[in-house]
């Protein structure tokens, strides 16, 4: 290895968790803060934590349900123009038809 160009190793280095858990590894860095760890991740401890800090499940369910509406209510519409243009097409024909006649 070339001489000065590598970071210090600290083989006594501490990583230590929020919930107080503390682990000696070997690391470049002498103290690490972690905010998960074996000892409190849901993954390990077999606990499921749905973390829903801001209310996005309830924002993402009402965004849904709107455009859900919205999308009901613009068939409607369509299915409403269409057949206003149906009827108006007939009637132009029938018009044509009565003209076409005299």
């Amino acid at each position: 290895m070339k001489s000065n160009i590598h970071p210090t190793y600290y083989k006594d280095a501490v990583i230590t968790c929020a919930c107080g858990n503390k682990v000696t590894i070997g690391s470049t860095v002498k103290e690490i803060h972690v905010e998960l760890c074996n000892k409190c991740h849901p993954f390990y401890t077999g606990k499921k934590v749905l973390l829903d800090t801001q209310g996005r499940v309830e924002r993402f369910k009402a965004k849904a349900s709107v455009q859900n509406k919205d999308s009901v209510l613009s068939k409607r519409a369509k299915a409403e123009k269409r057949a206003k243009a149906k009827a108006e097409k007939k009637k132009l024909k029938e018009e044509s038809l009565l003209i076409d006649n005299a």
